[in-house]
C-alpha cells in the first residue's frame, strides 16, 4: 500500500500517546434557554481547548462509542492563520512551533506541518469511532486532498474508504482567469470497519458481509436490471471477464444502467436468497471496481436517498443545492447573518451540508463529533435533525482559540460556537427554536504531575474513572445510566449496567467495578499510604474469578495471591498511561 512520508512523520506517528491526559472541567450548562451551574446531562458537550488534548480527554467515556464524525480542518491554502503548536520535542520542529502558516511559508514545509498536525488527531478520531457502523466525513479542498487520502488509507485502511463526495460550494460560475475560481470542495468518507450489515449464515453462505471470499464455492447471483449500478471508476462499463468473476451475459447500457438482468459468477459470501431479501428492501447495488466488490446504498429510517438522485438508478456523490438540497457558501453566510446579525466567520459550512452526512448514520440516538467545530454548524445540524425526526442524537463540539484580525487570541468556543447553539435552541429571527441543551467544558489539569505522580487536585472520581478505563476500556460514568429513558445504550452490555449497580451498593469505597469476571479495586487515600493486606481483603464483598487491586504497598505473599487469583498493581507506577 502506498504510504506518505514527510519531515517529522516518525515523531508524530505515536505522538497521540505522549499527549498528557487532562480532565474536563464543567463550566456551565444551558438547557431550554436557561443557564445552569450543574450539568444538564443532555449528552451534548462543547469543549474549549486544543482538539488534540480534548480528544484524548474523551477516551475514557467515548472510545468506540462515536457513531459519526464530521470535521472541517484547515485547508492549508497558504492564506490561513492556523498555528502548529503541538509540543513535539524534536529539533526539526522547533522552527515550526507557534509559527503561522501563511504565504511566507508557501513551500513543501507547510504541507509537512499540516500532515504533522492532522496525523495524531486522525489517530485519536479513529479510536473514538464505533466499530459498529462508525463513519467519518472530512471536508477538504485540493490543497491537501491527495495527502489526506493517503493519511486516511494508512490510519483507517484502504478497505474502509467509501467515497469522495463533491460539494458545490458556490452558485457562481467557475473561472480560469489569472487566479482560478473553483466551485467544488470535497468530503472524504471512511468507515471504521467495512462491515455494512450482519447476516445470519445460511447454507452455502459465508455469513456477514457482501464481500468476495475465496473460501466459498462459486455461485451465481442474478441482479434485476433496475436495481444495479454497474460502472467503473473511469466512467466505462465493463464487459467480459475480470479477475475471478465473469459476466455470463453481454451487458447493454442505456441511460446509465443495463437493460437486462445481469448474472455474475464468482466466489461470494452472499447467497441468492440474501440478495433477494435486499432487493425486496429496496437496496440499490453499486459495483465500481474491477474486483467486483459489492457496495450498496440502503434507505433507512434516518437516511432517505434523494429520489431525484436515484431516479435514473444512477448514484452520484455530487452534493448540491438543486439535487441534494444542500446550500452553498452563500447560503451558509446568510444562515450566519440570520443567527448573529452579521458575518462572524469567513468560511462557514451550511448546516444542510452536515445534515446530509449525519443522515447516513443509522442510529437516531447516536453521537456526532466535530473536533474542528468553528461556528458550531454540526451542533446546529444535529439539533435540526432531532427536531425533524424526533431523534435523540447527541453532539460533541471542540474548538480552540483563534486569532482575530488584530492577532489576538479569542475564545470563539464561547463567543461563536456555543452562542450559535444557544440561539438555535432558543430560536432566532423568524426561526423557531429546537429546544434541548448542552454543557460547556474547559480543559482542566493533567491527571499526572511532572514527577509522574497522581495529581490529586483533579479529584478522586476522575482518577477512578481513568484507572477503570485503562483496565477495561469501559466507562465508569454512572450518571449515564440515569438517562436510559432518553438514550439508546445498546453498546453497553447488561453486565456493565449490573456493575454500576454493584458499585453504588458496595460498601467499599475502593471498589471500581466488575468486568469479564474480574473485580477491580483502587485502594487510594489522599495524603495516606495504602496497603493491600488481609485486613483490606476482609472489606471486599464482590466474588469474581480474578481480582486486580491497586494500592501503595502489598504485604501478601506471591503464593497467596497466585492461589486466590489476585493481581497487585502499585500506585502510581502501574497505572497505564495512554
Amino acid at each position: 500500500m502506498p504510504t506518505l512520508h514527510w519531515i517529522g512523520k516518525e515523531k508524530v506517528i505515536n505522538h497521540h500517546m505522549d499527549v498528557p491526559f487532562k480532565v474536563l472541567e464543567h463550566s456551565y450548562g444551558f438547557y431550554n434557554g436557561k443557564l445552569t451551574e450543574t450539568e444538564t446531562k443532555s449528552g451534548n458537550k462543547i469543549i474549549h481547548g486544543d482538539n488534540l488534548t480534548a480528544l484524548k480527554s474523551l477516551l475514557p467515556e467515548y472510545e468506540g462509542r462515536i457513531n459519526c464524525i464530521y470535521i472541517d480542518p484547515p485547508y492549508n491554502t497558504g492564506n490561513e492563520t492556523w498555528v502548529y503548536n503541538d509540543s513535539v520535542n524534536d529539533p526539526r520542529f522547533k522552527k515550526w512551533i507557534n509559527e503561522v502558516v501563511g504565504k511566507e511559508g508557501d513551500d513543501l514545509s507547510r504541507h509537512d506541518k499540516w500532515c504533522c498536525m492532522m496525523y495524531p488527531r486522525l489517530k485519536l478520531l479513529h479510536k473514538l469511532l464505533s466499530d459498529d457502523g462508525g463513519i467519518i466525513f472530512i471536508s477538504i479542498d485540493d490543497n491537501e486532498l491527495a495527502n489526506l487520502k493517503v493519511l486516511m488509507d494508512e490510519i483507517f485502511g484502504l478497505s474502509s474508504f467509501i467515497e469522495y463526495f463533491s460539494w458545490i460550494k458556490t452558485s457562481t460560475a467557475p473561472s480560469l482567469a489569472r487566479k482560478s475560481r473553483k466551485t467544488t470542495e470535497y468530503v472524504l468518507c471512511y468507515e471504521k470497519k467495512k462491515t455494512n450489515r450482519k447476516y445470519k449464515a445460511e447454507e452455502g453462505d459465508g455469513g456477514d458481509a457482501p464481500l468476495l471470499n475465496s473460501g466459498n464455492a462459486s455461485v451465481e447471483l442474478v441482479f434485476p436490471k433496475d436495481i444495479l449500478i454497474f460502472k467503473l471508476d473511469d466512467g466505462t462499463y465493463p464487459v467480459g471477464q475480470y479477475e475471478r468473476l465473469t459476466l455470463n451475459n453481454e451487458i447493454y447500457i442505456q441511460d446509465g444502467y443495463a437493460d437486462k438482468d445481469i448474472r455474475l459468477t464468482g466466489e461470494f459470501k452472499w447467497t441468492q436468497k440474501t440478495l433477494d431479501e435486499e432487493i425486496e428492501n429496496g437496496t440499490t447495488f453499486i459495483i465500481k471496481s474491477e474486483k467486483f466488490a459489492i457496495r450498496y446504498l440502503r434507505e433507512t429510517d434516518t437516511f432517505k436517498a434523494p429520489t431525484n438522485l436515484l431516479k435514473e438508478k444512477y448514484f452520484t456523490p455530487l452534493v448540491d443545492k438543486k439535487e441534494a438540497g444542500v446550500e452553498t457558501n452563500e447560503g451558509a453566510k446568510k444562515e450566519i447573518i440570520d443567527i448573529f446579525g452579521k458575518a462572524v466567520f469567513d468560511y462557514p459550512k451550511p448546516s444542510s451540508l452536515v445534515e446530509f452526512f449525519v443522515k447516513f448514520m443509522d442510529n437516531k440516538n447516536g453521537i456526532v463529533l466535530d473536533s474542528f467545530a468553528g461556528t458550531g454548524t454540526t451542533g446546529h445540524a444535529v439539533l435540526n435533525l432531532n427536531k425533524k425526526d424526533k431523534g435523540n442524537r447527541n453532539f460533541i463540539l471542540i474548538q480552540i482559540d483563534e486569532t482575530n484580525k488584530k492577532g489576538e487570541f479569542t475564545n470563539i468556543a464561547e463567543t461563536i460556537t456555543a452562542e450559535r447553539v444557544r440561539r438555535v435552541i432558543k430560536g432566532f429571527g423568524t426561526t423557531e427554536g429546537t429546544g434541548g441543551g448542552f454543557d460547556f467544558y474547559e480543559l482542566g489539569q493533567p491527571l499526572f504531575n511532572e514527577e509522574g505522580n497522581l495529581n490529586e487536585t483533579v479529584g478522586i472520581e476522575k482518577i477512578r474513572q481513568y484507572v477503570y478505563y485503562t483496565e477495561t476500556k469501559q466507562s465508569l460514568n454512572y450518571d449515564l445510566f440515569d438517562l436510559h429513558d432518553k438514550h439508546d445504550f445498546k453498546n453497553k452490555t447488561d453486565e456493565n449496567q449490573t456493575n454500576q449497580t454493584n458499585h453504588k451498593n458496595h460498601s467499599s469505597d475502593s471498589f471500581l467495578g466488575k468486568h469479564n469476571d474480574t473485580a477491580y479495586y483502587f485502594n487510594y487515600q489522599k495524603d495516606e499510604v495504602t496497603t493491600l493486606d488481609h485486613a483490606f481483603l476482609a472489606t471486599m464483598k464482590t466474588k469474581a474469578e480474578q481480582y486486580v487491586i491497586y494500592a501503595d504497598n502489598c504485604l501478601l505473599t506471591k503464593d497467596f495471591m497466585t492461589k486466590h487469583h489476585i493481581i497487585f498493581k502499585k500506585i502510581p507506577r502501574d497505572i497505564t498511561r495512554f
